[in-house]
């Protein structure tokens, strides 16, 4: 908040006059594309924060394979949204917000790719669905109407400055990625020294573009739009979260690894498994493995041995042999 605005918020209406304070302060606050965005954007923002992707991804139940498809998505993503930018640096309605060195993340999602797949990664890296959509109206913005780019730059870039930061631990811990950043240079802004500063900064090159009210609100509506698109590249990774989860389940391995805790099954085999709700740490496997660090990321082969006991045929496998054990034994005593 403002100096300007904290003074006058402190005068009543004949004060505000005779002090010389123009009335309309608040408007012209609010007419700023920087505010305009904020409030209109605040419900989208909200909702984007508790798709269920995102809120697993905080609490680190994330699967590398699953973090390896939204840093594909990202990929795609900022690949058209760097071109529609380098397309439109010259635009009055672009330019003042044209930061290829500070902001530019296509390059470092580049290493990130070769570091997650591996040198070939470019045969691997499909555009999914949902990122087709966003990728599509990203372009059609770009060559159409320039000015609604500032909605797409806004909602990625800012967002990486501020919970990126966030997401960068987060992932560097559930997947224990070397801490000197490979896997996670998207989330490293090495121009920029100051976050915080940089965010003040470019909204005040927001403010300060020649823009009517009229084109302001369909800026606030397309990153209305743009929060929407990226809600639906989560709700598309929640879901093959969810199927990975299941795949894992039916190729009979343990549950308690990581997964997203709604889409973990109850049992397995006919055996429950953890689901997150439980105390991990009465697993035999705990106790045996917790003073190596051998926990996070481990399977519990206690689970998986008591889960293979449970089938059938290995049953019958197993009173054959203790029948046939017995037999020799009672030939040995003879």
């Amino acid at each position: 908040m403002s100096v300007e605005l904290e003074t006058s918020e402190g005068l009543d209406e004949p004060e505000k006059k005779i002090s010389g304070v123009p009335e309309q302060n608040n408007h012209t606050r609010m007419a700023d594309l920087s505010e305009l965005l904020k409030e209109g954007t605040k419900e989208s923002h909200d909702r984007a924060e508790n798709t269920q992707f995102v809120k697993d991804f905080l609490k680190g139940n994330i699967r590398k394979e699953l973090f390896k498809l939204a840093t594909t998505a990202l990929y795609f993503t900022y690949s058209a949204l760097e071109e529609e930018i380098d397309r439109n640096k010259d635009h009055p309605a672009f330019a003042p917000l044209y930061f290829p060195m500070e902001l530019h993340r296509k390059k470092a999602l580049i290493r990130d790719m070769e570091y997650l797949y591996g040198e070939h990664w470019e045969e691997q890296a499909k555009c999914s669905e949902a990122t087709r959509k966003y990728v599509e109206r990203i372009h059609e913005v770009g060559q159409n109407e320039p000015e609604l780019l500032v909605a797409h730059a806004y909602t990625r870039y800012m967002g990486d400055l501020s919970g990126g930061q966030v997401l960068k631990k987060v992932a560097q811990r559930a997947l224990k990625l070397p801490s000197t950043g490979e896997g996670t240079q998207f989330y490293l802004f090495e121009n920029v020294d100051n976050a915080q500063q940089f965010k003040q900064l470019y909204r005040a090159r927001m403010n300060a573009l020649d823009l009517n009210l009229e084109t302001k609100e369909k800026i606030v509506e397309e990153a209305n739009k743009a929060f929407e698109f990226n809600m639906q590249v989560f709700n598309e990774l929640d879901q093959a979260g969810s199927l990975l989860a299941k795949e894992t389940l039916e190729d009979g391995l343990p549950a308690h690894d990581g997964l997203p805790t709604h889409s973990r099954l109850s049992t397995q085999d006919g055996l429950p498994v953890h689901d997150g709700k439980g105390d991990v740490r009465k697993c035999p496997y705990y106790a045996a493995q917790l003073d190596k660090g051998a926990l996070e990321g481990s399977s519990c082969p206690f689970g998986a041995a008591l889960a293979m006991l449970r089938r059938p045929s290995l049953q019958f496998l197993l009173a054959a042999s203790v029948a046939l054990a017995a037999g020799l034994l009672a030939w040995y005593s003879m």
